[in-house]
């Protein structure tokens, strides 16, 4: 409420003259900052929160032993190595006898998207089946490398029509490729 402060001096002067008296107007703000949380609560409740975005990732069981392995045709598979300072290595093939030689990408559209879209239109035309991508991180890879490349896995749909991608174990084979390319 608005309140008057009529403390203000005035009265008779020698003269006789009257002066009227002189009023401090002064607002009360206590029932405005009252205003102001209201409206600050009203708002934080009523808003919805930036969602956290999740990607869904079958992983097998613990408890289970499972080492029944099955046999994959190399022609089919594409096995991409994570290694140091946001670079990766792919090839097509086993790491002894690869179909394609290794070679040196980067994350993105004009990296390793484009191969694996290429590869994916390539096994479709040869065998009618997916393209299956293992995915091996290595030491030196961190945690957004990973992240980066099961977003591409999402973004070039490996998983539809018979592909599939899988994250495996590396291999020292695999590890002396990155050292060999200077990306361990």
């Amino acid at each position: 409420m608005a309140e008057l402060d009529s403390s203000g001096g005035g009265g008779k002067k020698k003269g006789g003259k009257v002066r009227s008296k002189k009023q401090n107007a002064r607002v009360d703000m206590t029932p405005m900052v009252d205003l102001m949380f209201l409206l600050i609560t009203f708002f934080m409740l009523t808003t919805t929160l930036a969602k956290p975005q999740a990607m869904d990732l079958a992983m097998p069981d613990k408890d289970e032993k499972n080492d029944d392995k099955f046999e994959v045709a190399d022609t089919r598979t594409m096995t991409i190595l994570l290694g140091a300072r946001d670079r990766l290595e792919w090839y097509i093939g086993s790491v002894d006898k690869p179909i394609s030689a290794p070679q040196l990408d980067n994350y993105g559209k004009k990296g390793i998207r484009k191969a694996i879209l290429d590869k994916i239109k390539e096994v479709r035309a040869k065998t009618g089946k997916g393209l299956i991508v293992l995915i091996k991180a290595s030491d030196k890879s961190n945690y957004k490398n990973l992240v980066d490349i099961l977003d591409e896995m999402k973004i070039t749909n490996v998983g539809v029509n018979g592909g599939t991608y899988a994250i495996v174990d590396i291999t020292e084979p695999e590890i002396g490729l990155l050292k060999r390319d200077g990306i361990f």
